[in-house]
């Protein structure tokens, strides 16, 4: 399922070491069952509250696991996340065969998430429509920050690399590192999460001190006051990319593949910034920013000799926040 889902994510996680591969692969498909939930475009708000805690309970109970498949008929999702739903129940079966301190840490996190979506689906009954940045920030933390917390608390459980000095300081930045890549992918999908997802989450307060507003947010005559409005959530997405680097740079090099499982993303969210400082495109009508896939093939062979050390890190953070790059460095 997991190719399916995040072509992306399964490609990353194929470089972590083999005990974090299972922990980590279960936590994504958990969290984007619970995801695909959440962003469901027509079911009431408090079936989608009850759908929520029902996964939950999966924790509690196979049996609950395994009826929650059900509610694939439900939902408006594509095919590839509807069939994911549909196999909760042996989702579930392989978290239960992790052995016990993992099965905490997954479910600590994950029951933090789901009952952060649970607050927002309720909260904003006609569809997301973000208010300030600290609703923002909140809502990032939910559904990214979390994410930070459960790898970091697997990286200590499971890598002899990674003693109790070493993950206090993961946890000083951790939120940031999940934050960052949400932020990122906020502003690269504006224009598609307000057109197929009935989501806008450019706080209102940063709109409307700029002329414009969640329903203005495409409109050709406001792009400049609209691009303007953006500015600070594009300040925040590098200050939170800045303590990423600084997390990355915590993992030992002992621990090389958590150091380039964590450093490829930062990298693909270096130069889709680049680019969402460039362009206008996620603020046009079918618009979005992207990355050419030459550009992530080369991140990806580059990432794997180029974050062996902080100082080669540093050296291709540089070069591609100037232009896009290639393995030629053209």
């Amino acid at each position: 399922m997991l190719p399916r889902v995040s072509r992306t994510f399964a490609l990353g996680i194929k470089m972590l070491p083999p005990k974090l591969e299972p922990p980590v692969r279960i936590g994504y498909l958990l969290c984007r069952i619970a995801d695909t939930v959440e962003d469901d475009l027509t079911m009431a708000p408090e079936r989608k509250a009850q759908l929520l805690d029902d996964l939950l309970a999966g924790f509690d109970s196979a049996a609950a696991a395994d009826a929650f498949g059900a509610c694939a008929a439900e939902l408006t999702a594509n095919e590839d996340y509807l069939a994911l739903v549909g196999t909760t129940g042996n989702v579930f079966l392989s978290y239960r065969r992790l052995d016990a301190p993992t099965q905490a840490i997954l479910r600590r996190w994950i029951e933090e998430m789901v009952r952060g979506m649970r607050h927002i689906v309720l909260r904003h009954r006609g569809g997301i429509r973000i208010t300030t940045v600290a609703e923002f920030r909140e809502y990032c933390y939910f559904v990214a920050g979390t994410v930070g917390h459960l790898l970091t608390d697997l990286w200590h459980e499971s890598s002899p690399s990674i003693g109790a000095a070493t993950y206090a300081r993961l946890v000083d930045d951790c939120e940031a590192f999940g934050e960052a890549l949400q932020t990122v992918n906020i502003l690269k999908d504006i224009a598609w999460d307000a057109e197929r997802e009935n989501a806008v989450y450019i706080p209102s307060d940063l709109l409307s001190a700029a002329g414009s507003g969640h329903d203005a947010i495409l409109r050709d005559e406001l792009r400049a006051a609209n691009r303007t409005a953006l500015l600070p959530l594009l300040q925040l997405a590098q200050d939170d990319i800045e303590r990423s680097l600084r997390y990355i740079e915590t993992i030992p090099v002992t621990a090389m593949r958590i150091r380039l499982f964590c450093a490829l993303p930062i990298l693909f969210a270096i130069a889709t910034m680049r680019e969402l400082e460039r362009s206008d495109a996620m603020l046009v009508p079918g618009g979005a920013v992207k990355i050419a896939r030459a550009e992530v093939r080369a991140l990806v062979i580059a990432g794997s000799t180029s974050t062996v050390t902080n100082r080669t890190l540093r050296w291709l953070v540089d070069r591609v926040r100037k232009r896009p790059f290639t393995l030629a460095g053209t």
